[in-house]
């Protein structure tokens, strides 16, 4: 299906926030690009899927189908795979900077669709607009970046021989074709990180989204398209798991780049260990936030959303367990209580809207199990700890009350466990030692913060958190600068120039 072209930019903004008498009369008027479609794209062009099989897609405010795709099948990846070999040898024979001038096309391309995506997305996985609108400009904002580093790759690296005697000329070529697989949380920047390096090094690529969010990944393979990207460079299939483990183990795949669950990521290693396959993996976390006691709470109040329950708590690295001492402990947990209470829940089209629904029906009965297993083992709910009965069209969405737990010790679930939804667990700490053991008694490893006003003693901790990443004060990411996990959180990592490292192979060629 094309798209409506009635439904551009401008329109569907004007839509978004036109006045109506409830949530599913303002969808109704949504005029979306893309809703049911029967296609995928291969070699430069949307074409017919093989089978005959939809996946739907749910708008989890309402409850509501809006949309469907293909449910691939083993032949769908076999022509995308076949499609990206085919073009792999031409892409690869580009100048790297000729690559790059198509990296920052597809990011001009990317900002036109903002809307567009940003209410594509929001339908799909009930991310707040306020979050979503912000995909397009971060998703351009790394295909820039990765467009700045193709004098890395033209770089001249020759490395003399310790002992004298010879050079060795350092080659980088591009892997092959990726298997890029990405999560429903935010599926357009988790691809990015994916597509843009991999394009630099010179790859071809098949992009397979979650079954979830099959929708707003067409838009960035419609900017790819209009940037004049060649054909069969990029390539989009869609269906279930079935069709992901097929497209990890397809013989034509060279390397695979994931992000999703630990569960899953522990699948996808063991078919690449078997396979001798490069794989990168950015999986779970359950990140803390260590208070020290001289933290600015009033500081710290102003970053806890974004930091700690970022989309409705449905993101990897934020810290959802906050580590408070003993001498403030009542102080931070009433500051956390109301902080959190105090952000809006509701419709995600509206832009006033702080926290949404969970993604799907399975995670709303996920993250409850985790919320009554708080109540069972004696954590006290501060705020939240129910589902969210909401009306004006929302009453069949999958709304969690944003939960503050405090009294939460180290041995409950909702301590040790992703949870991956709207809760936060206050945990108690007496010395800084202890701060970093809780901190470090986890099984994953991904973000992480330290709250505190001396610059030296913040940095202190966070140097002894076992952690991919750290922030002083407040957590982002830094598309210059490495992001991965350690330990149940993931192997490798992206961004950075390390995350170009990881779509290339490298070759020595000794010389006199």
């Amino acid at each position: 299906m094309t798209p409506n072209p009635a439904a551009g930019p401008t329109q569907a903004s004007a839509q978004a926030h036109a006045p109506a008498s409830d949530a599913k009369t303002a969808r109704a008027a949504l005029q979306l690009p893309y809703t049911h479609v029967r296609d995928v794209f291969v070699d430069g062009e949307w074409t017919p899927a093989l089978g005959t099989g939809s996946n739907p897609v749910t708008d989890p405010a309402t409850g509501e189908t809006w949309g469907s795709v293909p449910d691939g099948t083993a032949g769908d990846v076999d022509r995308a795979v076949a499609s990206a070999r085919r073009a792999f040898g031409g892409w690869a024979r580009l100048a790297p900077s000729e690559r790059a001038a198509c990296l920052r096309r597809i990011a001009d391309e990317v900002e036109k669709r903002a809307e567009e995506l940003a209410l594509t997305n929001t339908r799909e996985n009930g991310s707040p607009v306020a979050e979503s609108r912000g995909a397009a400009a971060n998703a351009a904002g790394i295909l820039r970046y990765f467009a700045s580093l193709a004098g890395y790759l033209e770089a001249e690296d020759v490395r003399p021989f310790p002992l004298g005697g010879g050079e060795s000329v350092v080659r980088r070529d591009p892997l092959g074709v990726c298997a890029l697989i990405a999560p429903w949380n935010f599926p357009i920047n988790l691809v990015v990180i994916k597509l843009a390096p991999a394009l630099l090094a010179g790859c071809t690529v098949v992009i397979k989204p979650a079954s979830p969010t099959p929708l707003s990944i067409r838009l960035i393979v419609d900017a790819v398209a209009a940037a004049g990207v060649p054909a069969g460079v990029v390539n989009l299939v869609t269906g279930s798991g079935r069709l992901g483990d097929h497209l990890v183990r397809h013989p034509g795949v060279d390397k695979v780049a994931f992000t999703g669950s630990t569960p899953v990521g522990r699948k996808i290693a063991a078919a690449c260990g078997e396979l001798l396959r490069p794989v990168t993996l950015e999986l779970g976390g359950k990140s803390s936030a260590i208070v020290l006691p001289d933290a600015d709470l009033d500081a710290m109040s102003s970053v806890l959303v974004r930091s700690c329950m970022r989309n409705t708590g449905q993101t990897c690295y934020i810290s959802t367990r906050i580590l408070a001492p003993a001498s403030r402990y009542a102080e931070v947990v009433e500051r956390v209580t109301a902080t959190i209470a105090a952000g809006k829940q509701g419709d995600p089209l509206d832009p006033q809207t702080v926290f949404g629904p969970v993604a799907t029906a399975a995670q709303f009965r996920s993250v409850m199990g985790y919320v009554e297993s708080g109540h069972a083992e004696g954590a006290r709910a501060t705020t939240g700890g129910r589902a969210a009965r909401l009306g004006n069209g929302l009453e069949e969405g999958s709304f969690i009350e944003p939960t503050v737990f405090a009294d939460v010790t180290p041995g409950m679930r909702i301590s040790r466990e992703e949870i991956f939804g709207p809760v936060i667990s206050i945990l108690k700490y007496g010395g800084v030692d202890d701060a970093v053991a809780l901190a470090n008694n986890t099984e994953f490893g991904l973000g992480g913060l330290v709250f505190g006003q001396d610059p030296d003693a913040a940095l202190a901790v966070a140097d002894r958190v076992d952690s991919g990443s750290v922030g002083i004060n407040f957590f982002a990411s830094n598309h210059a600068a490495p992001f991965g996990g350690r330990h149940d959180s993931g192997l490798g990592t992206e961004y950075g120039i390390e995350g170009l490292n990881a779509y290339l192979a490298y070759k020595s060629i000794h010389r006199r």
